[in-house]
């Protein structure tokens, strides 16, 4: 065989049903072009230009090498010099560069000497970045020189006489051994060795600690927003770092957690977070509401039900918790669950099995089961609502998460995090708030916890006139909202108080001070008093 022999249809070996291709016998990949120019932007902007050259061309020569070694036995070659000048013909069928032959060349002789056309690596450095003022085909030189150096078995170093990365017409490559090319080799040979390539991560990993130290300091120094958990979980106070630590290392393991805490703290937020810290990551996260679901549709819901097992049952369906298979399901309101159903229920749990409605055989299924309710469940076996025997099987590992007024840390940054949220949801051009909002949000008891929180604050985003969410853009409750209790840190002198309410009340009427005054109890002439008293005329 010749190298000019060489073809695509021959080459290429595939199913077209999908599956594994291969290339000349060795499995390969195909990767989108403009993915791999990505992925040089990003090299060249964590490590800078001269470590992602050395990271691209250590590739190249590796390919390069290794695909010499595999033609060279894995095909019939004419001669040793066939074998060797399929290198070249082997790029162009691959559509990474198009090879040409120069023809004769005066000079000193060459090992390689090519014209390239059409290569990927300089269209995708002009794309992500621009013109270049040095050669940019790093990977391909590289694979030509681990290529021929294998195939010559001898040290051969290629570089690019031009190249359409920096301008010129069309890339022209020359390949020396390294005698030949003597001392003008030398800057190029640390792009081959890994010293290169370490020095270019040391440094990235020095300016990558000092980024971090100074963000730490800065943290230290005015801990504006709260810390940002990946999943989404913002958070301050020390109770909810406590629950996101047991959370994190019952990730670790399989067994049933059971999520307890009122209404809107955050449950299926926490759950999933168990979920993506966990080996089941990448299955599916499936979470049903179990109080929404009626009690004569929450087994088929569950198990799902086979055709004909009732009426409107026109076809199979599967349930959740085979959807869950190798991931995890959420039994949100657990303590919704009918006494009939938590029989089922607990049997599935312990056996590992469902049976969907209408069948008679079961199937076996591979979920985590996490559970969340907003019920005291031992009231509730107390009142003969619950099974015990269920509760326990749940609650291998209870996590309670705290209702929002007893983190009060966590109020402002969740708040500040809404805005934004709410403000790019809605386009408007809204930052933050007053003072005097900020201050109302942490004196409201918050009996909705986060979910209220964030309805208010979308409200408020919604409603404002300014950049800067105020007291009279909140719903009432809040802008009226006096603590029912305090603690030893928020203790003010009652005049303050008093003079805060007064001056709310009279926001939220708009300024009238005949109906304040009739809110508040008192006569038209005391509040005048008060207002003379506090050096403000109410407005």
């Amino acid at each position: 065989m010749r190298a000019s022999d060489l073809d695509l249809k021959e080459l290429l070996q595939f199913d077209p049903d999908g599956g594994i291709l291969r290339f000349a016998n060795e499995r390969v990949l195909l990767l989108d072009a403009v993915a791999l120019g990505l992925l040089r932007r990003e090299l060249i902007e964590l490590l800078g230009a001269s470590g992602a050259r050395a990271v691209l061309t250590r590739f190249g020569y590796a390919h390069g090498w290794r695909t010499a070694e595999n033609l060279r036995s894995g095909l019939p070659w004419d001669s040793e010099d066939e074998w060797r000048h399929a290198g070249g013909r082997l790029h162009t069928l691959q559509g990474l560069v198009r090879v040409e032959s120069p023809g004769p060349r005066e000079g000193p002789k060459l090992i390689g000497d090519s014209i390239w056309r059409d290569s990927y690596e300089a269209e995708q450095h002009l794309l992500h970045l621009g013109p270049s003022d040095e050669p940019v085909c790093w990977t391909l030189t590289g694979f030509a020189s681990g290529y021929l150096s294998r195939a010559y078995d001898t040290e051969i170093y290629c570089l690019e006489e031009r190249c359409r990365g920096k301008g010129d017409a069309c890339c022209r490559l020359v390949g020396r051994t390294r005698e030949d090319w003597g001392d003008a080799i030398a800057p190029h040979l640390p792009y081959y060795e890994k010293a290169s390539l370490d020095a270019a991560l040391s440094q990235v990993t020095s300016e990558l600690r000092q980024v971090e130290r100074r963000l730490r300091a800065g943290r230290r120094k005015t801990r504006p927003g709260g810390r940002s958990h990946p999943s989404g979980l913002i958070l301050e106070s020390p109770a909810m770092e406590r629950v996101l630590d047991v959370a994190r290392r019952v990730a670790q393991v399989d067994s049933t957690v059971l999520l307890t805490g009122e209404s809107g703290v955050g449950k299926e937020r926490v759950a999933r977070l168990i979920h993506d810290e966990s080996a089941r990551a990448g299955g599916p996260f499936v979470a049903i509401n179990c109080g929404a679901v009626p009690e004569n549709l929450l087994e088929s819901e569950l198990f799902g039900h086979v055709r004909g097992s009732f009426t409107g049952a026109t076809q199979d369906r599967v349930g959740l918790f085979e959807a869950a298979n190798s991931g995890t399901i959420l039994l949100d309101e657990i303590g919704e669950v009918p006494p009939s159903m938590q029989v089922k229920l607990l049997r599935a749990l312990q056996e590992r099995q469902i049976r969907r409605v209408g069948e008679n055989r079961n199937r076996a299924v591979n979920a985590r089961v996490l559970a969340a309710t907003n019920r005291n469940l031992v009231e509730e076996i107390r009142g003969a609502r619950f099974r015990q025997d269920l509760y326990y099987r749940l609650r291998v590992v209870e996590i309670e998460i705290p209702p929002l007024r007893e983190r009060r840390e966590d109020i402002l940054p969740l708040a500040r995090s809404f805005v934004v949220a709410a403000a790019s949801r809605t386009g408007r051009t809204v930052t933050g708030f007053t003072p005097a909002a900020a201050h109302q949000l942490l004196r409201y008891p918050w009996p909705g916890n986060v979910r209220e929180l964030e309805n208010a604050l979308e409200r408020a985003v919604v409603l404002t006139r300014r950049s800067r969410v105020d007291v009279e853009d909140l719903p009432a409750e809040v802008g009226l909202a006096v603590p029912d209790a305090v603690v030893a840190t928020d203790v003010r002198p009652l005049a303050d108080v008093e003079r805060d309410y007064i001056r709310s009340v009279l926001r939220a009427v708009g300024g009238n001070r005949t109906q304040a005054a009739a809110q508040l109890g008192i006569g038209a002439a005391t509040l005048y008093r008060k207002l003379k008293q506090y050096g403000t005329d109410g407005s």
